[in-house]
Formats: C-alpha cells, structure tokens, sequence
C-alpha cells in the first residue's frame, strides 16, 4: 500500500512540475520575442546592421580579389588629429590615424590616376577628416570597419575609378 501511495505522490509531483515548468516556458518565451522586437526597433533607430556578415561579405565576394602581385599601397605620410562629434558626456573626444590605401596596379585607370594621389593628398585629407568628424567617440570605436569602407568610397568618388580599392587604419587612436 506505502508503495501504491509514493507512486502516487511522485506522479502528482512529476504533473506539477509539468505544468510549472510551461508555464515559465510560456512567459519567457514570450518576454524574449519582446526583447528581441525591442532590441530591432533600437538598432533600426540607431541605424545599425543586425545581419550576418555574409551579407555583407557578398558585396564584397562579387568584386574580383585583386592578387597581391598587382596591388600597391599608398600610406598617407603624416598622422592625422581630427577632432569627433561631441557625445553624450559634453566632452571633446579626437581620434588620431594614420591611414593607407590598397590600389590595383593592374587596373586601366591606375596610370591615369596614380600621379594624382601625391597631387591630391590635401584633398583625400579632407575628406577623411570629414567621414571621421561626423562620428562619436563611441560610433567610432565601434564601427572602424564601416569608417573605412565610407572613406574608400569618397576616395573612389573622388577619381571616379574604384583603382583604388581599399582604405585601412594603419593606426588608430581614441581620446
């Protein structure tokens, strides 16, 4: 008889817990959809990329690779002090790069346009102190990447030719 009534509890026991245990599965699984909506209609405010990588690595998949024999780097020669947007903490913030660019020797426009980087370095400058400017501290430590990628394309812009086909930090300080 003892053993019929454990049986017994223990089975009330285990449907107890059954029943405890969806429960909780329901309201969490409920409160993550919650976050997870939230979390995307913060990213979509701040305008930040949630996908994969591979999203973006199909851009840059579609391109042809440029071999290292055919590829050159130009360096910017002096290190640059740009001044970043003001942040939440009202204080000033600079960042201090140095940058270079990756250009395909191989390419119909290379010769053409080559001469004219030294020529146009001012300019470049320019350019990238604007790209830079126009961030936080905090963006910009957070997004060096997506800086880069916006400076190649201001450099391409400017020639009107993608011979020039990566930009890159050689250095890169936060203050």
């Amino acid at each position: 008889m003892k053993k019929n009534l454990m049986s017994v509890l223990i089975m009330a026991l285990v449907t107890v817990n059954l029943v405890l245990t969806a429960i909780i599965m329901f309201f969490t699984v409920s409160a993550n959809r919650k976050t997870i909506a939230l979390v995307d209609d913060i990213a979509g405010i701040l305008n930040l990329e949630l996908e994969s990588a591979a999203a973006g690595g199909e851009a840059a998949a579609m391109a042809e690779p440029v071999p290292p024999e055919n590829s050159e780097v130009y360096d910017i020669a002096d290190a640059m002090t740009i001044a970043l947007r003001s942040g939440d903490d009202g204080k000033d913030h600079y960042a201090m790069c140095s940058v270079s660019f990756s250009i395909n020797n191989q390419h119909p426009d290379y010769k053409t346009y080559q001469p004219m980087l030294a020529a146009k370095e001012s300019k470049i400058k320019s350019e990238i102190i604007e790209v830079v400017g126009k961030y936080t501290k905090e963006e910009a430590q957070a997004d060096v990447h997506g800086i880069e990628e916006e400076i190649l394309a201001k450099v391409q812009e400017m020639f009107d030719s993608d011979f020039v086909y990566e930009a890159y930090f050689r250095d890169i300080k936060f203050q």
